[in-house]
């Protein structure tokens, strides 16, 4: 039988999702009003300047500000992984949030068995983006 947990607990919990909630919520405001096509205030892919391949995460700053300016298709072009895997987080979260409103158990948010699959999903897209066949998924 588990305990109940306590109320310092509890109060942790709360003060953690207030300060991701805050550090979300700054980092968009940065990249809304400092386009990255322009301002040189974001740093650079080291893989790609080492390499000249594009990474998973290559284009992924200028996918979310063409994502909060609403503009959905050019974020797509310049990321896709990111477009998906933002939905994904966002149907994890909604499902999440109400199992939690329903005093549900949701267990782990992100358990460790989605961790080998997105890693596999990320390794995919970072070779395919980097073959001629497939350069529509380049940044």
């Amino acid at each position: 039988m588990n305990p109940a947990p306590s109320p310092i607990a509890a109060t942790n919990t709360r003060f953690a999702g207030v300060i991701v909630a805050v550090m979300v919520l700054g980092i968009a405001a940065v990249v809304f009003f400092f386009n990255p096509s322009t301002h040189k205030i974001y740093p650079t892919c080291q893989f790609h300047q080492l390499t000249g391949w594009n990474c998973p995460g290559c284009g992924m700053t200028r996918a979310l500000y063409a994502l909060l300016h609403g503009n959905f298709s050019v974020a797509l072009h310049d990321n896709v992984l990111l477009v998906f895997a933002l939905a994904g987080l966002a149907v994890r979260g909604t499902w999440f949030g109400v199992k939690r409103f329903r005093r549900q158990s949701p267990g782990e948010f992100f358990p460790v068995k989605f961790l080998w699959p997105l890693l596999i999903v990320a390794l995919v897209f970072a070779v395919l983006r980097n073959l001629p066949a497939f350069a529509f998924l380049s940044p």
